[in-house]
This record gives structure tokens, C-alpha cells and sequence, in this order.
């Protein structure tokens, strides 16, 4: 029997047989307590995992297995703007086994009841009495994987492509039961942006939210597939479908303005070197006078951080690679850790910028994580309406790097891009950081260029 009793812990979206030609009638499956299951019911995978995930691919696997008696169905939808018409146009003519989905049919809940399970409020629960930020980021990958799962509902291998943004409202206590949550709110060809959001039970008030980006891959050739489109009915789910069309556009612009060896400089381009160039110029006094410059900033060099580990079986998800909530909160401890060391006082931390996921982890890799603070904004800054409270607060940018290193090739890649956004209480000092040499000048300017893009997609 399992250390963990979570009753009632997770409800999960189950659409099978022929309950999947009833659209508007979609119903939760409630998984059972672990003491109702033995651990061989259990994922082998998950049983090293935090409680939610392994309630969460339990469900999955319980879905899978159901698949095959699963059936398609029909659904409507109303009109939305042209920035999405050519995507709901391709959902209403698709094949049957294409069909266009509602954002309804994929809403899957989980429950963190923290009042009165105490084995469950110790796994979670930071040395502050907190929610520990990076278990949650495991969690919210989880459930993005069961969400993603049950708007494609097939056999297409489900793959982390990003996160585009963590962020909270104000910090929660694990005294109160939670409700983490979440739907599709944009499908384009191959990729679906789903948006997830945590809140108290009691009071409905919602902490945080997160926005991840999942491709759809063939199991073979490991070449994106088409998905369902997404067919929104309500205002606020063509609202939403709206954002995430927008941010789609804006993804692609980035790629296309990213520098290439060989290639022209766009007009993006040309700004982030400029601007590249004005901060290594503000940086000379620092680098060849530095007993006369501003005492109030440092180098970006002296704000580096690492370690290392090896990637071990225990953390493995379901395709037998490293599971992307682990690396998540690997790289966030080391950059709440950087955060911390820099400002001098413990950080609050604000959100997630980006995260990308460039190559797979294997197990056995031998994982090398890089930090950095990128840039600080030591009066202040605006990140949104959403996250309260911040605008007095010192902004620290830390960049994390995670690298796959073979030393038996003398060679390494980079695994994976983490961005985060801490705060240091109002009235604390925080030193300006600047570039030492032109990568780090064009390595900030680049961050800098992308968080102001991001802000125009802020509510």
C-alpha cells in the first residue's frame, strides 16, 4: 500500500466510448485512493514522483488503456475574428477522426487537500510555510500532459515544447486546501497552448497561473502531426483563443528575426545589437576603471552560479526520457538560490519568462546547469495587473542553462533555456548588472528585447 492517502485527490477527464459523441456532456473520472490501489497499479515511473504527478499518470495510463473503446462524435462552434477563422474553418471541414474539440473536453482538475493531510502538506511545504514553487512546476507539466492528452486522444506522442509563462498572484500558504486546473486554449496545426491557473478552495481566489505549449509528434519518425482543432464556445474561451493565436504570431516573428550565421541582420536584429552595444558601453568604467566606477553595479560574470548531477532513473517520465518538471525545478532552486546570494535578502518569486526544451535528457546524461543573473531593474518595474504588489520591488532576471555533457566526446549541448523573475523586498539595495564582453551584452539585449514583447501580451 502506498506511504501517500490522497482521497479524492484527482479528477480527471475521461472521455471514452461512448460518452465521446456527447460533447456537451463531458464528466470527470474520479481516481480512487492509493490505499484503494496497490503500488503495481500504480506507474513504475511515477513512484519516485511528487503524490499529484503520480495520481496524474496513473490517470493517463487508465486512459490509454481505455482508447481503444473509444468513439468520435461532433460538435459546433460560434464565430470568432479572422485572427483565428482559418483555424476553426480547417476544424469544422476536418475528418471524422480530426474533429474539432471544446475547450470543455479537455478541462481536467486536481486537488491539493492540505487542511487534513498532513503527509501531503509536508511535500510540499517550503521552510516558510509556503507552497514550494518548484513542486508545483512538476505538477503543472503532469497535468499539461493529461490535458494535452485528452484534446488529441490518440495515439500521437505528446511532447513539452515550452512554457511560456509562470506566474503568481501573491504567495500561497499549504494551511489551504488548493485546486490546480486547466484547459486548451489554442490549437494550431501541430502545437496547443493550454493555460492552467491554482486556487484556494474556500475563498475561489486564483495565485497562479501558467501557460505551456505542447506539439503533437509521430511515435515513429518523430515528425509533428496535425491535432484537433479547437472549436471555443464561450466568450472567454475565444477571448483566450484570441491571446494564444496572437502569441503564436509573435513566436514565429522571433524565430524568423533570430540571428543565423550567413544571414542578413533584420531590422530586430539591428535593435538588439544596438542596444547590445549600449550596455557595453555603459559597462567600460566597470571594466577598465573599476575602482572609479559605480559602486551599484557588477559584471555579469561575477553572478555566475553551477552545478551538476546525473540524470537518474528515478526521474524518468513516461517516454522513458527525463521528466521536464524535474528539470524545471532543478534549474528554479539553482536560480532562487542565484537570486538569494545576489540581493542578499530571500527573493519572492514572480514568474516564469520562458522556458524552452531544445533537445531531450536521456537517463545516464550527465546534466550541467549553468545560472546568471541577466539583468536587474534595481528601482523597479511594471510585470502586470496580475502579480500584486511588485511595482516597488528590486526585478533580478536570472537565466538558467541546463547542458547535456559527454566528457567521452569532449563535447555538450544545451538541453534547455530557463528564464525567471524574482523580486527582492521593497527598499533593498540590488547592483545594476552589466555586460563584461559582447556575448553578454547581445545575451542580455536579447532578453531584455524579449521581455518587452511579452509585456504587450501581460494583462
Amino acid at each position: 500500500m502506498s506511504a501517500f492517502n490522497l482521497p479524492r485527490l484527482l479528477k480527471c477527464n475521461a472521455l471514452c466510448g461512448k460518452e465521446r459523441n456527447k460533447a456537451a456532456s463531458f464528466h470527470f473520472l474520479r481516481v480512487h485512493l492509493f490505499s484503494s490501489k496497490t503500488t503495481n497499479e500504480i506507474p513504475l515511473e511515477a513512484q519516485f514522483k511528487n503524490p499529484i504527478v503520480a495520481k496524474l499518470w496513473a490517470a493517463r495510463q487508465e486512459a490509454k488503456q481505455r482508447l481503444s473503446l473509444s468513439d468520435t462524435g461532433s460538435t459546433s462552434s460560434t464565430d470568432v475574428s479572422r485572427a483565428a477563422a482559418a483555424v476553426l474553418e480547417e476544424g469544422r471541414s476536418s475528418s471524422e477522426e480530426r474533429r474539432g474539440r471544446t475547450p470543455s473536453e479537455s478541462a481536467t482538475e486536481i486537488m491539493y487537500p492540505f487542511s487534513n493531510d498532513l503527509i501531503l502538506r509536508e511535500a510540499y511545504q517550503s521552510p516558510w510555510g509556503e507552497m514550494r514553487i518548484g513542486k508545483i512546476m512538476e505538477d503543472l507539466d503532469a497535468l499539461a500532459g493529461n490535458i494535452a492528452f485528452n484534446h488529441v486522444f490518440g495515439n500521437p506522442l505528446i511532447v513539452t515544447a515550452a512554457v511560456d509563462r509562470i506566474r503568481t498572484r501573491n504567495r500561497a500558504s499549504v494551511q489551504k486546501d488548493l485546486s490546480l486546473s486547466g484547459k486548451v486554449t489554442w490549437v494550431g496545426k501541430s502545437s496547443m497552448e493550454i493555460r492552467m491557473q491554482c486556487t484556494e478552495v474556500d475563498t475561489q481566489e486564483e495565485w497562479l497561473e501558467a501557460y505551456f505549449t505542447f506539439v503533437t509528434l509521430d511515435p515513429q519518425s518523430k515528425k509533428p502531426v496535425a491535432m484537433p482543432p479547437l472549436l471555443p464556445v464561450t466568450n472567454e474561451e475565444r477571448a483566450q483563443f484570441e491571446l494564444g493565436a496572437l502569441k503564436a504570431q509573435a513566436k514565429r516573428v522571433r524565430r524568423k528575426n533570430r540571428l543565423q550565421v550567413g544571414q542578413p541582420l533584420s531590422e530586430d536584429s539591428l535593435k538588439v545589437d544596438q542596444l547590445a552595444a549600449s550596455l557595453l558601453q555603459e559597462a567600460g568604467p566597470l571594466l577598465r576603471m573599476p575602482s572609479l566606477a559605480d559602486p551599484h553595479s557588477i559584471l555579469m560574470n561575477r553572478t555566475l552560479m553551477q552545478n551538476a548531477m546525473t540524470a537518474q532513473p528515478q526521474v524518468r517520465n513516461l517516454h522513458n526520457r527525463i521528466f521536464g518538471g524535474f528539470l524545471m525545478r532543478r534549474a528554479f532552486e539553482l536560480a532562487y538560490a542565484n537570486a538569494y546570494l545576489f540581493g542578499g535578502k530571500r527573493p519572492h518569486f514572480l514568474e516564469v519568462d520562458d522556458i524552452s526544451f531544445d533537445a531531450p535528457v536521456d537517463v545516464g546524461d550527465l546534466l550541467v546547469f549553468n545560472s546568471r543573473i541577466l539583468y536587474t531593474k534595481p528601482e523597479g518595474g511594471f510585470l502586470g495587473d496580475y502579480v500584486e504588489n511588485h511595482q516597488m520591488m528590486p526585478l533580478i532576471m536570472v537565466e538558467v542553462e541546463a547542458w547535456v555533457t559527454e566528457p567521452e566526446k569532449v563535447s555538450a549541448r544545451v538541453s534547455n533555456h530557463f528564464y525567471f523573475t524574482f523580486g527582492l523586498p521593497e527598499g533593498t539595495p540590488c547592483r545594476k548588472v552589466l555586460p563584461a564582453n559582447i556575448d553578454e551584452a547581445r545575451r542580455m539585449a536579447m532578453r531584455m528585447t524579449a521581455d518587452i514583447e511579452q509585456s504587450s501580451l501581460r494583462s
